[in-house]
């Protein structure tokens, strides 16, 4: 995917970034070009001494509040575990810094953000993976300047692997805001079918969306189950397979928005249009918008009651061992995306295409020199090899073994004090890389293999791998523009809540019924701000105000 958002210029990335306008009051805004000691010069290279040295440890005890999230992970403690604990054993107790964890729920983290924040309670770190929402933050004045040589003075590692990112991206309003973590490829966001099911009714793996709701049909009339289904909320990349190609450019920056849900776009409406045909004729799990969380969607599938399932696929993920324990006979593939597809030479296997950085993260405007500083010392020590492997890997001899060709080989059926989180401890080291790394491109895959796929089941990894590369042309990033889109702030929250009410009257009305409460609800959500984000969006693209 980085290769496809190269067709964006750096330069251009840096207009986006650095004329977009903080909206609403801010807060006491930090400026440590002000407050650090003996504040070196901005420009080129370091000043001898310009900050204070903390290699020795803080005089006094210092407390960082660090963001994690909670997965729900069954019998995983997010903020104190054996890894919480080394993490401050190896590093908080040599610097004299606390290290405390604060829980962000995964499916509620921006009401979880938003309430921290309101109560001025809000980690050290503000982190986001879309810069949508990163930007709200910062335009509700959460997040502080950053002086990036202070970043490159106490994380030089860090520095190293991700100024360039940050030099190139962070840039908002001509100052400093934003850090990043690494992103290398990834093609381990996948969805599960029961190959089982596609067995037992005589079936192959579905071509395009006309096969795919055949065989849904084939597993109700077998009395197998359905295709599941979730609500959609939050992240609005569900009309991707809808959209026509090529891509109409002013179309796309138009419409396509991760924050706000396009209701009035073509594929929108086919896509509701799909969604109401899959409810009347009980294709899908017709209390689907009640499953809004993961855990409740892996329910259905690991119960039986659905064939289909989206993750992102880890291999210590229990999603297959809990579907054999209730279903011992099951098999499981990788639904190929041309499945969700409509028939047709204009439709293709669209997907949305990552930014070239992962986490993106902010320092909280509340946050003292001291507390910042002892982040990037934190960064720093994460960024050594030694440290990231140990988080990813965990204790040699007990949760792995090392191969010949360096890979760590993880033991599956330990269960002990040291045991990983369902998702490799990622959402400790996911503030400096997205997966994990080798240096030889072999073992690198091999590593990938080994990390997202569970004992047993490679060729899930292997065939998304697969996928990937065959529609990788096909991926592409969200417009950006060039001006500030005041309404898209003012209107965003209360359209996801209309949203989520008047879309899933379409998918439930009768199917003579759907045209006309599809018109309905199109003019509602219009009216309640949808238009003047619509206007306003016009208006830049006019002015060729976006790229």
């Amino acid at each position: 995917m980085k290769k496809v958002f190269k067709k964006l210029t750096a330069l251009s990335l840096i207009c986006t970034l650095t004329i977009i306008m903080a909206t609403g009051c801010k807060r006491n805004e930090t400026d440590p070009t002000k407050e650090t000691a003996n504040t070196a010069e901005t420009g080129t290279g370091e000043t001898e001494g310009a900050y204070p040295d903390y290699s020795s440890g803080f005089e006094n005890n210092i407390t960082i509040d660090i963001p994690v999230y909670d997965r729900a992970f069954e019998g995983w403690n997010v903020t104190d575990n054996y890894y919480t604990k080394w993490i401050q054993s190896e590093f908080g107790d040599k610097y004299n810094i606390t290290v405390k964890f604060v829980a962000i729920g995964r499916s509620t983290e921006v009401a979880d953000y938003t309430q921290m924040l309101a109560a001025d309670k809000a980690p050290d770190i503000i982190f986001h993976y879309d810069m949508p929402q990163i930007l709200a933050y910062y335009g509700e004045g959460a997040m502080q300047k950053l002086d990036l040589e202070e970043i490159a003075y106490y994380a030089p590692t860090y520095w190293t692997n991700m100024g360039e990112t940050i030099s190139t991206y962070g840039t908002v309003d001509n100052d400093n805001y934003f850090f990043f973590a690494d992103r290398p490829d990834a093609y381990n966001w996948l969805t599960l079918i029961r190959q089982d099911w596609i067995d037992a009714v005589g079936k192959t793996m579905p071509a395009n969306l006309d096969e795919y709701n055949e065989l849904l049909k084939a597993w109700k009339a077998a009395g197998l189950g359905n295709g599941g289904g979730n609500l959609v909320q939050n992240n609005f990349t569900y009309d991707y397979a809808f959209r026509t190609w090529p891509i109409d450019e002013k179309e796309r920056a138009l419409y396509s928005d991760l924050s706000v849900p396009a209701f009035t776009w073509e594929p929108t409406y086919k896509f509701l249009k799909n969604l109401n045909y899959q409810c009347n004729n009980g294709l899908i799990d017709p209390e689907f918008y009640l499953n809004s969380d993961d855990a409740s969607t892996q329910a259905d599938f690991v119960s039986g009651n659905s064939g289909v399932y989206a993750l992102y696929l880890s291999s210590s993920s229990p999603v297959i061992d809990n579907l054999l324990t209730n279903n011992p006979s099951a098999k499981v593939s990788v639904l190929d995306p041309k499945a969700l597809v409509p028939a047709g030479d204009e439709y293709k296997p669209q997907g949305r295409a990552y930014w070239p950085f992962g986490m993106i993260m902010g320092i909280n405007s509340t946050s003292s020199p001291e507390e910042r500083a002892a982040v990037w010392m934190y960064l720093e020590w994460m960024s050594q090899a030694d440290n990231l492997f140990f988080l990813q890997n965990g204790v040699e001899g007990e949760n792995y073994a090392l191969d010949e060709s360096g890979l760590a080989v993880k033991n599956t059926s330990f269960s002990g004090e040291s045991k990983l989180s369902d998702n490799n401890n990622k959402d400790y080291w996911c503030l400096v890389i997205e997966s994990a790394q080798y240096e030889d491109e072999d073992v690198n895959f091999k590593a990938n293999v080994a990390n997202w796929a569970p004992a047993g089941y490679e060729y899930l990894i292997e065939d998304a791998y697969k996928y990937y590369k065959d529609y990788l042309e096909y991926s592409t990033p969200d417009a950006l523009f060039t001006v500030v889109l005041e309404s898209v702030a003012e209107y965003k929250s209360d359209l996801n809540d209309l949203w989520k009410e008047l879309y899933v009257k379409c998918a439930m009305s009768k199917e003579t019924d759907f045209e006309e409460t599809y018109q309905k609800a199109c003019q509602e959500f219009l009216d309640a701000g949808y238009q003047t984000i619509l206007d306003e969006k016009t208006k830049a693209i006019e002015a060729g105000s976006y790229n």
